[in-house]
């Protein structure tokens, strides 16, 4: 598949977008691994671990969305890009915004599913 094509529910972005999206997996992965590091490092109570939840949201959500070459934002509003940054298309076919808005969904909860997951088993490691 060209990344340049937008498909209905496969394809969304182009490469400027997939790589900004690469970047907010890796400034997410940064900062999940600075608070687990400062969680351990400073003896917090376990539960305050769940709080490395929200950068790892962060990061999944950039990093599945660079892999499917998808974003979960256009694809729940209706929208693709494949120009310059801030020059999105309206995508105009409801059958194709039906399918956006599910692949979007699905990137959210597999993002979701991820993030927890590691949060889970940071939480239970005995640090």
């Amino acid at each position: 598949m060209l990344t340049n094509d937008y498909v209905a529910g496969t394809c969304n972005i182009g490469t400027g977008e997939i790589r900004r999206r690469q970047t907010v997996a890796l400034v997410g992965l940064f900062f999940s691994l600075a608070c687990a590091f400062t969680l351990i490092s400073t003896d917090s109570p376990r539960g305050a671990r769940f709080t490395v939840f929200l950068p790892l949201m962060v990061a999944s959500i950039g990093w599945v969305q660079s892999r499917r070459k998808f974003c979960l934002a256009y694809g729940f509003m209706g929208t693709f890009n494949f120009g310059r940054m801030g020059q999105i298309s309206k995508v105009t076919d409801s059958a194709s915004r039906k399918a956006d808005r599910k692949t979007a969904l699905s990137i959210l909860l597999q993002s979701t599913a991820y993030a927890l997951l590691i949060t889970l088993v940071f939480v239970a490691l005995p640090l």
